[in-house]
């Protein structure tokens, strides 16, 4: 265990960093990268991680993106790489894949949390209530491969809505967020169409174009990383439509307003059972190979354990509880540091 402590050690120490101290291209700084949703629940764990172990530094928090973070993440081992990949859904088959053709052997995935798909637009707004079919048919390119979308408003896609233009402001392709949208609301409203079905088995490659591409004709906008500008689009367009976590729906509940997905509101007790369309897990990725060189690594998953209970302070910032077999597994996945063998990845 010595043995593998100090090949960890100089195998981060033969690499250069930016963000090191420049002493031996070593690294005393944590690195984490990937979801614009786990953001600012890392974040806040940073501050917690320095406020229990003073002398250390802060870690450093990149809002990339779940699929850009874990581009990043799968690069390799070393200080040049990030420690850990923070994702709003599970990685990828391909991704892990990725990890381990680059020498990333060792993955420790922990869930931290559960987060919701909302939607939601301006106190101002129309007051939509949708599902995933209304989702579907608004956004897809291709709507049941019959052709390019051509609806323009929301009562050509439902009678029952307003005739308001179809906008929505979303996450880019990058985004796990947007990978959620396309699982659990997209398909979702796909399947409703039993041809698709058919396709599915058929041409699985297809099925996916057609029930996953969102259109371009701007009545989707790609709004970057940054949930927060959503949030300011929605004030300045309030017959618009935002697409984000759901602890930014939370935090602006003075401009905002929820839009109802099935009739069930995005609130923490219908997120944290499942009851919501959109509930969605949210994990770390770390490196175990990290976990002995790069100081204060342990302790900040430590950390992480500690607050994210019912009561935690990251709940209190906005994240919702897992359930607590899942919060159970998950501690035990930081003390053991348990490795992720990839059989159960799509």
């Amino acid at each position: 265990m010595l043995a593998a402590t100090a090949l960890a050690a100089l195998t981060l120490a033969g690499c250069s960093d930016p963000a090191g101290s420049g002493a031996g291209g070593t690294r005393d700084q944590i690195r984490a990268v990937g979801s614009s949703t786990v953001y600012p629940f890392a974040t806040a764990a940073a501050e917690l991680f320095v406020q229990g172990n003073p002398g250390m530094k802060s870690p450093i928090i990149e809002s990339t993106g779940t699929g850009g973070g874990m581009k990043l993440f799968c690069a390799g081992v070393g200080a040049q790489h990030p420690d850990i990949a923070n994702a709003s859904r599970r990685m990828k088959k391909a991704e892990f894949d990725q990890c381990q053709q680059n020498g990333v052997k060792d993955i420790i995935e922990i869930q931290v949390g559960v987060d919701g798909l909302a939607f939601a637009e301006s106190k101002e707004g129309p007051g939509l209530s949708l599902t995933p079919k209304m989702v579907y048919e608004a956004l897809a390119a291709n709507p049941y491969g019959k052709g390019p979308n051509k609806t323009q408003t929301w009562k050509d896609v439902d009678p029952s809505l307003p005739a308001t233009p179809i906008s929505v402001f979303g996450p880019p392709s990058t985004s796990g967020t947007r990978d959620s949208l396309a699982e659990l609301i997209l398909t979702k409203g796909c399947e409703s169409d039993p041809a698709m079905e058919a396709l599915k088995e058929k041409n699985e490659d297809e099925f996916k174009a057609t029930c996953t591409r969102v259109r371009e004709d701007g009545k989707y906008v790609d709004s970057g990383e940054n949930d927060n500008l959503i949030v300011q689009k929605l004030g300045a367009n309030p017959n618009a439509v935002g697409i984000f976590g759901f602890s930014f729906l939370e935090e602006n509940k003075d401009t905002l307003k929820d839009v109802p997905i099935n009739g069930i509101q995005a609130t923490y007790e219908t997120v944290s059972t499942g009851q919501y369309p959109g509930a969605r897990p949210l994990f770390i990725y770390v490196k175990k190979a990290h976990i002995a060189a790069v100081p204060g690594l342990q302790a900040y998953l430590n950390t992480f354990a500690a607050n994210w209970n019912p009561d935690g302070v990251l709940t209190k910032r906005g994240m919702v509880a897992a359930p607590e077999d899942v919060r159970k597994k998950s501690a035990e996945a930081v003390k053991a540091l348990t490795v992720l063998d990839g059989a159960q990845l799509k």
